[in-house]
């Protein structure tokens, strides 16, 4: 059938029940059913499958998709039949199939049942399946999730590479690349891999103006932050991704105690078990998956109402595909992130095994992520910039739907800054990456601004009124701006443009915003609350603290020895209102809540009462106790008088590491006699004088004991005899 003669119409009402095709489904039906090659970029929940499907169920012979995934093509195979009354229109080729179901395969495609075969790159290869399909007549080949092509697409798959070659063998066929994400360099791999720059392209808006993007600092409360999330939104749907297995376990687990109906899913799981959760959430019999991106692809669940990355994911192509599968329902969508710069640098870690050329990709594609969680102005707008699109945050839709133009930083004029920072660029010859340029601005000598000398340039630490992280801001903005651009192709070398060469002649405006600053650096030893959107009640706080005061004035103690400032902000945060509940608040164990609670509680419950407050009594978090086996451990051997190394090296921890536990043991209202330790340590003495230093300090602070002591004990011995002290005066 020519494309003349079909009512496309009719087609996709028979087939998919719809009257009206969806955004630029048409045109590329249209090309395709023409016989031309096409390229689709169409981001998640657009109706990308479609696109090929109908062609395929129209046309005269058999079309092959390849795709990356059996669970994908499993579910698109049982979708096809679905639509039809012959169970063969669609089929599976792939390593899991015996020998009859191969010859099934094979009788129905030569019988003309099969409209749509579904191969793994994999297969395609194999000879025997080569050689068949050429005898057979074909109507196109789409290539889905065509950005594996790509060592810039997020999922590069080398078998992607080999496909092109194949596809010549089989004849003169059509050639369909399909991706969700690609950005502009990604796009051009793939064509230029397929062999086919002739192509039709079709490009959605990347743009999904019902979703909402957050990022938020990622504290050690982080899973106490993610539970109280899915409270606010409970009996919806959500996916939580991790990076590995083990934390997608933990977080399950985590999330089942506290009463939150998930299941984990990743690659370690047998194909039962995963089977088995996926359904159950697809059928609403569990409202979260906590997961690794083994997860989603091709879970077509509209109404998924938020994401949650426990862990900031490899590139901005993942973090859009997955937030992408939010809210496709157009409804609501909310996708938070949780951001540390340390779990960047746990991803540079595993990358340095890798060719030194997958190392540089990596490290380009991990910058743009750091770039987008630091940014301070619209994500949407930075986000779709990456995309290769513009987007207007005046007007453009969705533009209120992210947490930096709800609150927004404060901006300054920065029209003279940019002027000096394009200048850098144009001066150092377009020759350095970002870091390079920064430096050269501050006066920071590296061994790549020696080699091109350019420490002794005239222009050399013009910049130096501001430091690297502002500059970092602001080249960023500028980015976006378009006034420079990034050369991906040599690993982002800063670029000067037309639209930047003409703002260094003429300069206009430049109202910039500083970048978010994720890592407040906390003490080491001083066990922080959640930094999250949820703040404590603040006049009970200052109610708590006085009582405090008085109770510890009674007992003749320092007031942070009764209970430590977060956890006077976490019970003006959960109103606990009884000794039992108390022992949920942080940092306090039974012990403690037993010893000084009462007369906390009851002023909460005084003040619950008088102020006809609604008490959060879901947001008590209960850990797995995967963590209590270790305190246990801990206890019973200090009991034992065991050596701390000892203990330390059988549970595979440092000194810092156990040293930390002690300390949360304490200070949740456990002793822990190790007098016995600190007497090799330190003599009477000396213990005396920290002992008498803790007793009339303000604060527990080992800075502020350090800078007291000026060098006459290290860190190590400040925290042994912090946890003796707390451990005799407190419990």
């Amino acid at each position: 059938m020519k494309s003349t003669e079909i009512d496309l119409h009719k087609e996709l009402k028979k087939y998919f029940g719809f009257n009206n095709f969806k955004g630029l489904q048409e045109d590329v039906v249209r090309s395709i059913i023409s016989g031309r090659n096409t390229f689709v970029i169409m981001p998640t929940g657009g109706g990308k499958s479609l696109c090929y499907q109908l062609p395929a169920l129209v046309l005269e012979g058999t079309a092959i998709v390849v795709s990356p995934l059996i669970a994908l093509m499993k579910n698109q195979v049982d979708a096809i039949r679905s639509l039809s009354s012959e169970s063969g229109v669609a089929h599976v080729l792939n390593s899991s199939l015996t020998k009859t179901e191969v010859n099934q395969v094979k009788n129905d495609i030569t019988s003309g049942i099969t409209k749509l075969l579904y191969v793994a790159p994999e297969s395609l290869t194999k000879e025997e399946y080569v050689n068949f399909l050429k005898g057979v007549p074909l109507s196109f080949v789409a290539i889905d999730e065509a950005h594996c092509i790509s060592e810039w697409g997020h999922d590069f798959r080398p078998e992607y590479r080999n496909l092109r070659n194949i596809i010549k063998q089989l004849g003169d066929v059509p050639i369909i690349g399909l991706t969700a994400t690609a950005t502009p360099k990604v796009q051009e791999d793939i064509l230029k891999n397929l062999d086919m720059t002739d192509a039709d392209t079709y490009k959605a808006s990347f743009n999904r103006p019902n979703l909402y993007y957050e990022v938020r600092t990622k504290t050690k409360n982080v899973e106490s932050d993610i539970i109280r999330f899915i409270r606010q939104h409970k009996g919806k749907s959500g996916v939580i991704y991790c990076l590995s297995r083990k934390k997608v376990e933990e977080i399950a687990q985590v999330l089942q105690v506290n009463g939150i109906s998930a299941v984990p899913y990743h690659a370690g799981l047998d194909a039962k078990t995963r089977a088995k959760h996926q359904d159950m959430f697809l059928m609403e019999d569990v409202d979260v998956v906590v997961a690794t991106i083994a997860f989603g692809m091709g879970i077509d669940k509209p109404d998924v109402r938020f994401v949650i990355h426990h862990d900031i994911p490899k590139s901005l192509e993942s973090y859009y595909q997955e937030t992408g599968r939010a809210g496709r329902d157009g409804g609501e969508g909310h996708c938070l992130a949780y951001y540390s710069y340390k779990d960047i640098e746990k991803l540079e870690k595993f990358m340095s095994g890798k060719p030194i050329a997958e190392q540089e990709i990596g490290y380009a594609l991990l910058q743009e992520v750091v770039a987008y969680a630091e940014t301070s102005m619209s994500r949407r707008k930075f986000l779709l910039h990456y995309f290769g699109e513009e987007f207007d945050e005046e007007t453009g839709e969705g533009a209120d739907m992210d947490d930096n133009v709800r609150n927004p930083k404060k901006k300054v004029e920065a029209k003279d800054e940019v002027v000096l920072l394009l200048e850098t660029v144009r001066d150092t010859r377009q020759l350095y990456k970002a870091k390079e340029i920064i430096f050269t601005l501050i006066g920071k000598v590296n061994a790549v601004i020696k080699s091109h000398k350019t420490d002794a340039q005239p222009f050399f630490g013009k910049g130096a009124a501001h430091d690297e992280k502002y500059w970092m801001a602001l080249l960023r903005q500028v980015l976006v701006e378009g006034y420079l651009s990034k050369d991906i192709e040599s690993y982002g070398v800063i670029k000067l443009t037309a639209k930047g060469e003409s703002f260094i002649s003429s300069p206009v405006s430049f109202m910039m915003s500083e970048d978010h600053d994720y890592n407040e650096n906390e003490d080491e030893t001083t066990v922080t609350a959640s930094k999250s959107s949820v703040t404590s009640d603040e006049v009970l706080t200052g109610m708590l603290k006085d009582l405090r005061k008085k109770v510890a004035k009674k007992l003749g103690v320092p007031p942070f020895v009764v209970f430590q400032d977060p956890s006077l902000e976490d019970m003006a945060l959960k109103y606990p209102v009884s000794v039992e509940e108390l022992s949920g608040v942080h940092g306090v164990g039974e012990g403690k809540a037993k010893k000084y609670g009462k007369e906390f509680v009851d002023l909460i419950a005084r003040y619950v009462e008088d102020n006809d407050i609604i008490r959060p009594d879901d947001l008590v978090v209960k850990s797995t106790g995967a963590n209590s086996g270790l305190k246990l451990y801990i206890i019973q051997n200090i009991d034992r008088k065991l050596p701390l190394n000892d203990i330390a090296r059988a549970k595979g921890l440092d000194m810092d590491a156990l040293l930390k536990e002690m300390e949360q043991i304490v200070y949740s209202g456990t002793r822990l006699n190790i007098k016995y330790w600190i007497d090799e340590i330190l003599d009477d003495e000396q213990q005396e004088e920290i002992h008498d230093y803790f007793m009339e300090s303000e604060s527990d602070n080992i800075k502020d004991a350090l800078k007291e002591f000026d060098g006459d004990y290290d860190t190590e011995e400040l925290r042994l005899m912090r946890i003796k002290f707390i451990s005799e005066v407190a419990n």
